[in-house]
């Protein structure tokens, strides 16, 4: 399940405004046709962000009909900015944006027509690098499940939010592939309903057997003794080892701890931000209030109702188990342990 595909010059982003229902592809042609999709969340998911917003960079080059290179690059400062307004709290797009970016300052010697083609090369491999991130976190989170184990997950990071295989839902691919045999409890995830929506399709589509809740049952579960484990994906984590995801994850980590339920979280090294401190730091994307009061395009609340629709919260280090990236599990102390983690990479 490819999400993301480049094809013809432009860029191909599976709809998932519109699954389960409805399989389409939105064809963009301009990096202003990306900015919206990663605005509208026509393609979400931190990694899928962050590679749909470095084909936006180069959508954006591709407008640029001058030989100046100078001028080029002021022009691709310009489409950067666009593209970082979209969402806030992902730091995968900005880690991709500057990316890009890097790849035009670190050939300000070559002609404009041969760093249009570098940026088209360097968005491929960071496309097929986010596949192989993601089976190397599955390689390493599948070792924290036993078989039998069934698994509470929130939001969608799977393949939808990737480019392929997935993050969270990776690490339960990951596990499947190893023999083990493991379930799913999916929270449908208000008020967007990316669960409900996105990852109960997404796991039937491959046969992982999958039972659909609300975020209001997932206690409920946890207490009787059925769930073994939480993973869930991460859209930015502080140097201290506080996580922002999908708005109710901080409930589910709080339910966790007090049911004694491993909670972790399956994020790629992109998605570390250790320039902050902590999660208080990161920036929290408010959202368009007919998210709420809305389903489907009916209106389910009365009209003028005060509506508060934050995007994310997050989580404090404390209810974090372990992290899984695609170097390694990080335990506490998150803010030596992922220091020294990023470290080793470089």
């Amino acid at each position: 399940m490819r999400p993301i595909e480049w094809k013809n010059d432009r860029l191909c982003l599976l709809d998932q405004t519109l699954l389960p229902h409805q399989k389409k592809y939105v064809e963009c042609y301009t990096y202003s046709d990306v900015a919206r999709a990663i605005k509208e969340m026509i393609v979400r998911g931190a990694p899928a962000i962050g590679v749909s917003a470095a084909y936006g960079m180069v959508l954006g080059a591709a407008e640029y009909k001058g030989d100046d290179v100078e001028g080029f690059i002021k022009h691709l400062e310009k489409v950067s900015e666009l593209l970082k307004d979209t969402r806030p709290t992902a730091v995968n797009l900005f880690w991709a944006i500057e990316r890009m970016l890097k790849v035009a300052y670190d050939n300000r010697q070559a002609s404009v027509e041969d760093i249009k083609d570098l940026l088209l090369k360097e968005a491929d491999r960071m496309a097929q690098e986010d596949v192989e991130t993601n089976r190397r976190i599955g390689y390493f989170g599948q070792q924290l499940l036993q078989d039998g184990a069934v698994v509470l997950t929130h939001c969608n990071a799977g393949a939808l939010a990737t480019v392929g295989y997935g993050t969270a839902l990776g690490v339960i691919r990951a596990a499947r592939e190893a023999g083990k045999n493991i379930s799913v409890y999916a929270d449908e995830t208000r008020p967007y309903l990316q669960g409900a929506r996105l990852t109960a399709w997404e796991l039937m589509e491959e046969g992982i057997p999958v039972t659909l809740i609300t975020d209001s049952m997932a206690g409920y579960f946890m207490k009787k003794g059925i769930i073994s484990a939480v993973i869930v994906g991460a859209d930015r984590i502080a140097a201290n080892g506080d996580v922002a995801n999908k708005i109710g994850t901080y409930t589910l980590a709080v339910l966790a701890k007090e049911n004694r339920v491993p909670f972790y979280v399956a994020a790629p090294l992109s998605t570390l931000d250790l320039s902050i401190e902590s999660g208080d730091d990161i920036p929290i994307e408010e959202r368009d209030e007919r998210e709420v009061t809305h389903i489907g395009g009916v209106r389910i609340a009365p009209y003028g109702v005060k509506v508060a629709n934050p995007a994310f919260d997050v989580t404090p280090n404390q209810y974090v188990t372990a992290i899984i990236t695609d170097a390694g599990v990080v335990y506490p102390p998150y803010k030596q342990n992922l220091q020294k983690l990023v470290n080793k990479v470089d």
